[in-house]
């Protein structure tokens, strides 16, 4: 009896070019991330090939579903890259529409502190941020600052203001930002100064950030300001990185307090030869 060759299916076109496209788009996204990272090339070409990484994702979701109908009607092989290639696109774009939704919620503002009176100055960095985003936005970004974010305000501790600065030193260094310029306060001469560039979560974009540290009634007080190098919308990531420097900041000043005391309750052992007087 003769052995009939079965022919393998055919694989949809559609369905192998959409997972092209969702692969192609990964690629390319994971380049612009490493590009801003490295710091090979400015932001901007980083982010127009993010953007068209974006592009062809979507153009991917499109073929995949094309894949379906085809692979329903026809019978042929594919939905497994048709899957793929939807996966691949969803998780691409769940950021960018997650930043979207935020922009919709937020004011437009990239320049947040805790003291828009009289906010902490960029000195050194105000040599790299991009000309006109130097000096604070003024009296109406504060009043949209106020309305979106009203718990930023400046953290108050009983701590001496050397102590407080070595504490806001401390917790930086853990974040490790990148420190250019730490200058300690000098009772009566100086208030302390820190500047520092940290990095967004995922792309890594560049924010600058300037501490300030100066005598209060009680301690100290510390007022933060952080602002965006580029764009004009920060998603509300500067108020969540003063939110949290200003808690962990806190947390360990209270930790050091407590520290102390437990050392001063502590019974002081007799010296050698106060132990011979007796």
């Amino acid at each position: 009896m003769a052995r009939r060759r079965i022919a393998d299916q055919p694989t949809s076109r559609l369905a192998i070019w959409a997972r092209r496209c969702a692969f192609f788009a990964l690629t390319a996204t994971i380049l612009s991330i490493l590009i801003v990272r490295s710091g090979i090339l400015e932001p901007i070409p980083a982010l127009a090939t993010f953007g068209g990484a974006l592009v062809v994702a979507v153009f991917g979701i499109v073929l995949a579903f094309g894949a379906f109908i085809v692979v329903w009607k026809d019978g042929t092989d594919g939905v497994g890259h048709a899957f793929a290639a939807i996966g691949i696109g969803v998780a691409l774009l769940g950021y960018p529409a997650y930043l979207g939704y935020m922009a919709y919620k937020l004011p437009m503002i990239n320049d947040i502190t805790t003291d828009p009176i009289d906010p902490p100055r960029f000195d050194v960095l105000a040599r790299l941020r991009p000309r006109g985003t130097v000096e604070y936005a003024g009296l109406y970004a504060a009043e949209l600052q106020r309305k979106a974010y009203p718990d930023i305000e400046p953290l108050s501790v009983s701590a001496a203001p050397k102590a407080a600065y070595d504490v806001t030193m401390a917790v930086i260094t853990r974040r490790k930002w990148r420190v250019v310029v730490d200058r300690p306060p000098q009772p009566g001469r100086r208030d302390g100064q820190i500047e520092a560039v940290a990095r967004t979560p995922i792309m890594g974009f560049r924010d600058d950030v300037s501490i300030r540290i100066r005598p209060d009634d009680d301690g100290s007080r510390i007022d933060v300001r952080s602002a965006s190098r580029y764009g004009r919308h920060d998603f509300g990531g500067n108020a969540s990185r003063i939110r949290s420097l200003l808690e962990d900041v806190e947390a360990r000043a209270d930790t050091e307090e407590k520290r102390e005391q437990r050392q001063q309750q502590k019974p002081q052992k007799p010296s050698p030869v106060q132990a011979g007087k007796r």
